[in-house]
């Protein structure tokens, strides 16, 4: 029997934003209607996983396909009209002007900002680097508590306006998708233990920058917050890059479970591993390392984590010390050896207890 949530044993996954402990949580806590939208999310993220696993078993066989486009931006958006299809109709597309639907609207826009800051500030032609056209279905089931990028398209589920809201309404969670997006072409982190905790580490790592980035903030002056607004929870968000294990605490979700170090490390077989847990380990010591740099952070700690992502001596199986390592490597090729990028990236490990190796 498959695990509900968007859990694998597979190195394949879909990527979704809200992990599966927290619908847990919300089917043990919540109401009749919260239990039945979290029970219903959950059987919905299986049945996306195990088509997603048949996806890539048909597409291995066939070599990728180069377009060698031009740095353009493509966007369309569509709505499944509330049913569970990737079918729907044509809501928007590139260069149309805003319609009267506010989530196509938000899709539109979180597509563009995360295209524009990869295109921007690391001369990143769209997800796959070769100008991938960005589609995207809203409005996706009833009362879906959820969104995810399955490969080649970004799904949104409305929430179930109880608990979630929509889920475009955080241009961090688009750009956390879309970076799974980036990561898969790169090194394709294994999704499971520490590897796929980094893997959501560095989606939140870059849906962050992607938030700051459209909002002109420094390090210091941003919130360091994952999904801010999507919980209808005043000033509570999924996560906390800042303060891993604050980021809710509320009498349906439960609080925050996220570990800050890893003396705290969740040993679990549930959720691949716990990536959606132990991913706080390394989202906090990026939050260290970009608030000890200082400006801002897309510029010198983010430009240490491409780097690192696009290193092609780092494992698709790599452990948090390995991780580490390569940023500590990364920030003295491009820095210089002992320069204060590179001691800050060092510290930062340090702090949470990651010794690189």
């Amino acid at each position: 029997m498959q695990p509900y949530g968007c859990e694998s044993r597979h190195r394949h996954s879909i990527f979704c934003i809200l992990p599966p402990h927290i619908l847990r949580e919300m089917a043990r806590r919540g109401s009749t209607a919260q239990r039945n939208a979290a029970l219903s999310t959950m059987a919905l993220d299986a049945t996306h996983r195990a088509q997603r696993m048949t996806m890539q078993l048909l597409a291995a066989a066939a070599p990728p396909v180069v377009t060698g486009a031009a740095p353009k931006v493509h966007r369309t958006i569509y709505t499944s009209g509330n049913q569970e299809t990737t079918s729907g109709q044509l809501v928007r597309a590139e260069g149309q002007p805003a319609v009267s639907d506010v989530a196509a609207n938000e899709a539109y826009d979180g597509l563009g900002h995360t295209f524009d800051f990869y295109l921007e500030i690391y001369q990143r032609n769209s997800i796959d680097g070769q100008g991938l056209p960005l589609n995207a279905y809203v409005h996706y089931g009833q009362g879906y508590d959820n969104a995810f990028w399955d490969g080649k398209e970004m799904i949104f589920g409305d929430g179930d306006g109880t608990a979630f809201t929509r889920f475009t309404i955080s241009v961090d969670v688009i750009g956390h998708e879309l970076t799974h997006g980036v990561t898969g072409s790169e090194v394709n982190l294994t999704y499971l233990g520490q590897s796929g905790a980094l893997n959501e580490s560095v989606s939140d790592v870059f849906g962050s920058l992607i938030k700051q980035y459209v909002l002109k903030q420094t390090a210091n002056e941003a919130d360091w917050l994952i999904g801010a607004g999507l919980l209808t929870f005043p000033n509570q968000a999924l996560r906390s890059m800042k303060a891993p294990g604050t980021a809710y605490d509320n009498n349906v979700l439960g609080k925050d479970p996220q570990p800050a170090d890893m003396r705290h490390y969740v040993h679990t077989a549930q959720d691949n591993g716990g990536v959606h847990l132990n991913s706080g380990i390394p989202n906090h010591a990026f939050y260290l390392a970009a608030t000890a740099i200082g400006g801002n952070a897309w510029e010198k700690a983010g430009q240490i984590w491409y780097d690192t992502i696009r290193d092609k001596s780092l494992k698709a199986g790599a452990n948090f010390a390995a991780f580490a390592s390569h940023t500590v490597a990364n920030a003295g090729r491009r820095y210089g050896a002992n320069s204060t990028e590179q001691k800050a990236v060092n510290d930062a490990w340090s702090k949470v207890g990651v010794k690189p190796s």
